[in-house]
């Protein structure tokens, strides 16, 4: 479990992916992304793959938020799994704004894949989180969440 942000590392967070990466077993690449799409971190894939997967992502818990308020009482989305024919596909909650995406191989164990996301998560939350950006108009516009 990640416990601290080292102080050099407080703006560039690949390495929290990176550890996460190599933890898990099975597990091929993991993205951080604000919630409309936009990378921000990225291990495992190359900028083509890790900009599809970020809007793969935010789409999945887009879709996830729209399903949890029609009919689950609420938008708060912790988690999205897609299982796929060769691969699994994490997407959570990650921040304010923020979203964490993990790709992994079928034989990866998802019970360990999924806590060691949500501890990541929990840990870092604050240097996970994606700040309001401006409007052409100049206001702050807030993510969602």
């Amino acid at each position: 479990m990640v416990s601290a942000v080292p102080p050099s590392q407080e703006t560039d967070l690949t390495w929290l992916l990176s550890d996460l990466v190599q933890r898990v077993r099975h597990t091929r690449g993991a993205v951080l992304l604000s919630s409309d799409g936009l990378t921000k971190a990225v291990h495992g894939l190359n900028q083509d793959g890790a900009e599809r997967m970020a809007a793969i992502a935010s789409g999945l818990i887009s879709l996830a938020r729209s399903a949890g308020a029609e009919f689950g009482g609420g938008d708060l989305v912790r988690q999205v799994v897609a299982e796929l024919e060769e691969a699994l596909l994490f997407v959570s909650s990650a921040g304010f704004g923020s979203v964490l995406a993990v790709l992994a191989g079928r034989e990866a164990d998802a019970g360990v894949l999924g806590y060691e996301m949500a501890q990541l998560i929990k840990s870092v939350r604050p240097f996970l989180a994606t700040p309001a950006r401006e409007t052409a108009a100049g206001a702050a516009r807030p993510p969602v969440r």
